[in-house]
Protein backbone atom coordinates (compact mmCIF):
# COMPACT_ATOMS: atom_id res chain seq x y z
CA UNK A 1 0.00 0.00 0.00
CA UNK A 2 1.27 3.45 -0.93
CA UNK A 3 0.53 6.39 1.34
CA UNK A 4 1.01 9.84 -0.13
CA UNK A 5 1.45 13.00 1.90
CA UNK A 6 -1.13 15.68 1.13
CA UNK A 7 0.23 19.19 0.81
CA UNK A 8 -1.55 22.38 1.81
CA UNK A 9 -1.57 25.49 -0.34
CA UNK A 10 0.73 27.12 2.26
CA UNK A 11 3.15 24.15 2.03
CA UNK A 12 3.11 24.47 -1.75
CA UNK A 13 3.80 28.24 -1.59
CA UNK A 14 6.74 27.63 0.76
CA UNK A 15 8.18 25.06 -1.66
CA UNK A 16 7.85 27.54 -4.52
CA UNK A 17 9.49 30.32 -2.47
CA UNK A 18 12.32 28.00 -1.37
CA UNK A 19 13.01 27.04 -4.98
CA UNK A 20 12.26 23.35 -4.38
CA UNK A 21 10.00 23.22 -7.43
CA UNK A 22 12.19 25.39 -9.67
CA UNK A 23 12.39 24.02 -13.18
CA UNK A 24 9.45 21.67 -12.59
CA UNK A 25 6.20 22.23 -14.47
CA UNK A 26 3.77 21.28 -11.68
CA UNK A 27 0.51 22.33 -10.08
CA UNK A 28 -1.18 21.49 -6.77
CA UNK A 29 -4.36 19.46 -7.30
CA UNK A 30 -6.40 18.32 -4.30
CA UNK A 31 -3.29 18.36 -2.09
CA UNK A 32 -1.06 16.50 -4.57
CA UNK A 33 1.79 18.03 -6.54
CA UNK A 34 1.15 16.87 -10.10
CA UNK A 35 3.37 17.15 -13.19
CA UNK A 36 1.65 19.14 -15.93
CA UNK A 37 1.44 17.78 -19.46
CA UNK A 38 3.83 19.39 -21.94
CA UNK A 39 2.07 21.85 -24.21
CA UNK A 40 1.79 20.91 -27.85
CA UNK A 41 1.87 23.70 -30.44
CA UNK A 42 -1.89 23.38 -31.13
CA UNK A 43 -2.67 23.55 -27.40
CA UNK A 44 -0.56 26.69 -26.89
CA UNK A 45 -1.87 28.40 -30.04
CA UNK A 46 -5.51 27.61 -29.23
CA UNK A 47 -5.10 28.88 -25.67
CA UNK A 48 -3.34 32.08 -26.71
CA UNK A 49 -5.83 32.82 -29.50
CA UNK A 50 -8.75 32.10 -27.13
CA UNK A 51 -7.36 34.38 -24.44
CA UNK A 52 -6.92 37.23 -26.96
CA UNK A 53 -10.47 36.75 -28.26
CA UNK A 54 -11.94 36.77 -24.74
CA UNK A 55 -9.87 39.87 -23.85
CA UNK A 56 -11.48 41.67 -26.81
CA UNK A 57 -14.99 40.58 -25.79
CA UNK A 58 -14.55 41.35 -22.09
CA UNK A 59 -12.54 44.57 -22.28
CA UNK A 60 -13.38 46.70 -19.24
CA UNK A 61 -15.53 43.89 -17.74
CA UNK A 62 -13.01 41.26 -16.64
CA UNK A 63 -9.33 40.35 -16.53
CA UNK A 64 -8.49 37.42 -18.80
CA UNK A 65 -5.52 35.51 -17.39
CA UNK A 66 -3.42 33.24 -19.62
CA UNK A 67 -1.71 30.16 -18.07
CA UNK A 68 -1.65 31.63 -14.56
CA UNK A 69 -2.33 30.04 -11.18
CA UNK A 70 -5.48 30.41 -9.12
CA UNK A 71 -5.61 29.62 -5.40
CA UNK A 72 -8.31 27.28 -4.06
CA UNK A 73 -8.65 25.69 -0.61
CA UNK A 74 -6.45 22.64 -1.31
CA UNK A 75 -5.31 23.27 -4.89
CA UNK A 76 -3.38 25.76 -6.95
CA UNK A 77 -4.09 24.75 -10.53
CA UNK A 78 -2.88 26.71 -13.53
CA UNK A 79 -5.87 26.84 -15.86
CA UNK A 80 -5.22 27.71 -19.48
CA UNK A 81 -7.55 30.72 -19.20
CA UNK A 82 -9.19 32.24 -16.12
CA UNK A 83 -11.71 35.05 -16.41
CA UNK A 84 -11.56 37.04 -13.18
CA UNK A 85 -12.81 40.25 -11.59
CA UNK A 86 -11.15 43.58 -12.20
CA UNK A 87 -8.97 45.36 -11.28
CA UNK A 88 -5.92 43.38 -12.33
CA UNK A 89 -3.97 45.13 -9.56
CA UNK A 90 -5.93 43.03 -7.03
CA UNK A 91 -3.60 40.16 -7.94
CA UNK A 92 -0.27 41.86 -7.31
CA UNK A 93 0.26 39.98 -4.04
CA UNK A 94 -2.02 36.96 -4.47
CA UNK A 95 -3.53 34.76 -7.13
CA UNK A 96 -7.26 34.92 -7.87
CA UNK A 97 -9.43 32.98 -5.41
CA UNK A 98 -12.89 31.48 -6.07
CA UNK A 99 -14.66 34.73 -5.14
CA UNK A 100 -12.69 36.47 -7.92
CA UNK A 101 -13.34 33.93 -10.68
CA UNK A 102 -16.14 34.27 -13.23
CA UNK A 103 -15.20 31.13 -15.14
CA UNK A 104 -12.31 28.86 -16.15
CA UNK A 105 -11.32 27.50 -19.57
CA UNK A 106 -9.09 24.45 -20.05
CA UNK A 107 -7.80 23.42 -23.47
CA UNK A 108 -7.54 19.64 -23.65
CA UNK A 109 -5.36 17.70 -26.00
CA UNK A 110 -3.59 15.02 -23.97
CA UNK A 111 -5.21 16.14 -20.68
CA UNK A 112 -8.88 15.56 -21.53
CA UNK A 113 -9.58 12.94 -18.83
CA UNK A 114 -7.82 15.02 -16.15
CA UNK A 115 -9.75 18.13 -17.21
CA UNK A 116 -13.15 16.37 -17.33
CA UNK A 117 -12.74 14.43 -14.09
CA UNK A 118 -10.12 15.75 -11.66
CA UNK A 119 -10.21 19.44 -12.53
CA UNK A 120 -14.00 19.52 -12.93
CA UNK A 121 -14.35 18.11 -9.40
CA UNK A 122 -11.79 20.58 -8.00
CA UNK A 123 -13.47 23.58 -9.67
CA UNK A 124 -16.97 22.42 -8.63
CA UNK A 125 -15.81 21.90 -5.03
CA UNK A 126 -14.44 25.47 -5.11
CA UNK A 127 -17.89 26.57 -6.35
CA UNK A 128 -16.59 28.13 -9.55
CA UNK A 129 -19.90 28.71 -11.31
CA UNK A 130 -18.78 27.91 -14.83
CA UNK A 131 -16.07 25.77 -16.41
CA UNK A 132 -15.40 25.22 -20.12
CA UNK A 133 -13.25 22.47 -21.62
CA UNK A 134 -12.14 22.83 -25.24
CA UNK A 135 -11.56 19.33 -26.60
CA UNK A 136 -9.06 19.65 -29.43
CA UNK A 137 -9.50 16.06 -30.62
CA UNK A 138 -13.31 16.23 -30.83
CA UNK A 139 -13.36 19.91 -31.85
CA UNK A 140 -16.04 20.67 -29.30
CA UNK A 141 -16.57 22.59 -26.08
CA UNK A 142 -17.97 21.02 -22.92
CA UNK A 143 -19.69 23.54 -20.66
CA UNK A 144 -20.11 22.81 -16.95
CA UNK A 145 -22.36 24.95 -14.76
CA UNK A 146 -24.09 25.03 -11.39
CA UNK A 147 -21.74 23.30 -8.94
CA UNK A 148 -23.37 21.39 -6.10
CA UNK A 149 -21.68 19.05 -3.62
CA UNK A 150 -18.41 18.91 -5.56
CA UNK A 151 -20.02 18.21 -8.95
CA UNK A 152 -21.45 20.28 -11.77
CA UNK A 153 -25.12 19.46 -12.23
CA UNK A 154 -25.34 21.01 -15.70
CA UNK A 155 -23.15 19.80 -18.55
CA UNK A 156 -23.59 20.22 -22.26
CA UNK A 157 -21.46 19.87 -25.37
CA UNK A 158 -21.42 22.34 -28.23
CA UNK A 159 -19.58 22.20 -31.56
CA UNK A 160 -20.76 25.47 -33.08
CA UNK A 161 -22.78 28.53 -32.25
CA UNK A 162 -22.42 30.82 -29.26
CA UNK A 163 -22.37 30.53 -25.49
CA UNK A 164 -23.45 33.29 -23.13
CA UNK A 165 -21.34 33.15 -19.95
CA UNK A 166 -23.38 33.16 -16.75
CA UNK A 167 -21.49 36.22 -15.49
CA UNK A 168 -22.14 38.35 -18.59
CA UNK A 169 -25.63 38.09 -20.08
CA UNK A 170 -24.68 40.71 -22.70
CA UNK A 171 -21.74 38.72 -24.11
CA UNK A 172 -21.94 36.00 -26.77
CA UNK A 173 -18.83 33.84 -27.19
CA UNK A 174 -18.39 32.13 -30.54
CA UNK A 175 -17.39 28.49 -30.08
CA UNK A 176 -15.76 28.51 -33.54
CA UNK A 177 -13.49 31.38 -32.47
CA UNK A 178 -12.27 29.33 -29.50
CA UNK A 179 -11.72 26.00 -31.25
CA UNK A 180 -8.99 25.42 -33.84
Amino acid sequence: MKTLAKWSVDDYHRMVEAGILRGRHVELLAGEIVEMSPETPIHYTTTKRGAKYLEELLSGKADVRFNGPITLSDSEPEPDIAIVRLPESSYSDRHPAPKDIFWIVEVANTSLNKDLEIKAAIYATAEIQEYWVLSLSAKQMIVFRNPQNGKYVEEYTIKQGTVTPLAFADVSVSVQRLLP
